[in-house]
């Protein structure tokens, strides 16, 4: 990756809280070193409540307090350094497509015209022409979050953080969800971290795929996704993507049952 400028570099992420009930210091992150060159796709996955959506947190600035540091590469004039995708779409229900769309750069302050002129082309993209004027109400599930990623990208974020943004969708919508973000990611060609705990999900998706360990979380494996781009979805019958997921959930497992044998 001689030359590869890197979008994100974490070195040494340690985070802990005080539980609320006992007061006692529990660690959620260990110890988390990782780099992802600009325009990759990389995906989290790991048992619940080993620190994947916590470390997304913490590259967001959400959670300031932490050891260790996390470097973004420097956005341009018109750029942010990062957005953010949740799982609930958090649109505002009194205003337009257009006006959620366009929110976070009149939040900039860019003027309203012209942050509008520069939303259309990602309601576009997103495949939204037409609804621009609808309301969150009108819309479905698929579409607020459309309408959620578009927003995101209005900003030019360097990076995008994305935290289960189709776990509440239905499994076939959540299917075509998938195939429409590797379409806009094709286009949009922006760094994309994305936290899941669907094992398929990750895969279909990404370049690479970061395997997390249960509490303290760590990294247990960074496992390159070598399959041919475009995908379809219908790659997730094929046996190289079966045996992907096969090498993941056994890492997982692996982590569940000795967590478990912790508790007992």
């Amino acid at each position: 990756m001689n030359g590869t400028r890197m979008a994100l570099q974490a070195r040494g992420v340690r985070f802990s809280y005080s539980d609320q009930a006992t007061h006692e210091e529990l660690l959620a992150i260990e110890r988390l070193d990782l780099e992802i060159p600009e325009g990759q796709f990389v995906s989290i996955v790991g048992p619940s409540g080993c620190g994947k959506s916590t470390f997304l947190k913490i590259v967001s600035g959400l959670l300031p307090e932490y050891e260790g540091e996390i470097d973004i590469l420097k956005p341009s004039s018109r750029g942010t350094a990062h957005a953010m995708v949740f799982q609930d779409a958090a649109l505002f229900p009194w205003y337009t497509v257009l006006s959620n769309v366009s929110y976070g750069l009149m939040c900039q302050g860019v003027p309203k015209r012209e942050a509008q002129a520069r939303a259309m082309p990602l309601i576009k993209m997103v495949g939204l022409a037409g609804f621009e004027s609808k309301y969150p109400y009108q819309l479905s599930g698929g579409m607020q979050q459309r309408a959620n990623l578009a927003r995101a990208l209005t900003v030019d974020p360097e990076i995008l953080l994305m935290d289960e943004p189709f776990a509440a969708l239905d499994a076939q919508t959540r299917e075509l969800m998938q195939a429409e973000l590797l379409q806009i990611w094709a286009q949009a060609r922006k760094t994309v971290l994305f936290i899941t705990h669907q094992i398929d999900e990750a895969i279909y998706l990404s370049d690479r795929v970061i395997v997390m360990s249960a509490r303290p979380g760590r990294i247990l494996a960074d496992i390159t996704v070598d399959l041919p781009r475009p995908r379809e979805l219908k790659i997730k019958r094929t046996p190289e993507f079966v045996a992907l997921v096969d090498r993941i959930w056994e890492l997982i497992a692996v982590q569940l049952r000795t967590d478990g044998q912790a508790e007992a």
